[in-house]
């Protein structure tokens, strides 16, 4: 071999793409990132603590060939940005709400439909189900891997009154956390504010927003228990269950090798049983939060879910199943779980 040829052949393994490169010794580092608070990987904000224990395992099972660094608190980019980054194969993996990327994939917004799911039991049970399947194939066909269903039930924080029944919104500025919720706030009299959960704080502090509904583990970790008098927990029922998945980019999934991938989607899987705990941890330990500063505290009963849903049917439900055809099948196969 003359010296210009190795010297041309080394450039060209310079310059190629790493997952073209021999894997001798060397590893693939991949970035996870979330808006939710940093913590390690026992304590904290169970999703940080997620995306770490998923870091780990798969780094470990895969021998270090997989690597990665957790970006929290949206300090990789901004929240709203990471489903787009990752179609686009700008971002490796995210665990973000699906329904924040409703404006640019209308299908999403079935992951925070009103009254749709109603308990633990049922947003899990879609995975295996028709309606998660059928949700799986849609998203791979947008250029994104489901590896983690994580599912979380919501609550209300208020800067006033407790939101219980649906007159109780009338005349506020309430953050609903989709397109689908804003629709039965506005039926019931509230006005709405479209922001992600990192920004709740600033907006109730400075009187922007009256109320908020967002997950347990948000009305906790973003400490909105300094700017609220009142809670409504989703501890005893809720209408609002958000499905928050750890996603990952189809483009950059399809690169790795099958084993890999293998070790990805059992690793994922795995941490179901964590999240499912977690939240529901959650959903119990934040009453405690906020009476702790003087907060009412409320629960809601199954009379009172059933009125939200009743009106979710007639407004949100008709809404998105109108928008297309996969709408208005997965609606459907979502019912039959109900």
């Amino acid at each position: 071999m003359t010296v210009m040829t190795r010297r041309a052949i080394l450039g060209a393994l310079a310059t190629s793409p790493l997952w073209m490169q021999p894997a001798w010794g060397q590893s693939t580092s991949l970035k996870i990132s979330h808006q939710f608070p940093g913590g390690t990987i026992s304590e904290g904000d169970f999703r940080d603590r997620l995306c770490r224990m998923f870091a780990a395992e798969v780094e470990k099972r895969s021998k270090g060939a997989l690597k990665f660094s957790v970006y929290p608190g949206s300090s990789l980019m901004k929240t709203n940005s990471q489903f787009s980054a990752m179609r686009k194969g700008a971002l490796d993996l995210s665990l973000v709400p699906l329904s924040y990327a409703g404006g640019e994939v209308p299908e999403v917004n079935i992951g925070l439909m009103p009254g749709l799911v109603t308990t633990y039991e049922q947003g899990y049970s879609w995975k295996n189900a028709e309606v998660g399947k059928e949700l799986a194939r849609i998203l791979a066909e947008k250029g994104i891997v489901i590896l983690s269903w994580i599912w979380q039930a919501g609550g209300v924080a208020s800067r006033g009154k407790p939101i219980v029944e649906p007159e109780d919104v009338r005349g506020m500025k309430v953050r609903g956390g989709s397109r689908e919720m804003d629709l039965i706030l506005k039926a019931a009299g509230a006005a709405v504010l479209t922001l992600p959960s990192n920004e709740i704080y600033a907006a109730m502090q400075t009187g922007a927003m009256d109320a908020a509904l967002t997950s347990s583990t948000s009305l906790i970790s973003f400490r909105l228990e300094e700017v609220s008098k009142a809670l409504t927990t989703g501890r005893g029922g809720a209408y609002w269950f958000m499905f928050e998945p750890l996603m990952m980019s189809k483009a950059i999934f399809d690169r790795l090798s099958k084993e890999q991938q293998a070790i990805m989607m059992a690793v994922g899987g795995e941490l179901e049983n964590f999240a499912r705990a977690s939240a529901q941890a959650d959903d119990a330990a934040v009453a405690a939060v906020y009476q702790k500063t003087g907060a009412k505290v409320v629960d809601l009963n199954a009379a009172i879910v059933k009125k939200w849903q009743a009106i979710a049917r007639t407004t949100a439900w008709t809404d998105y199943r109108e928008k297309n055809a996969n709408c208005a099948k997965l609606l459907a196969l979502a019912e039959k779980t109900l």
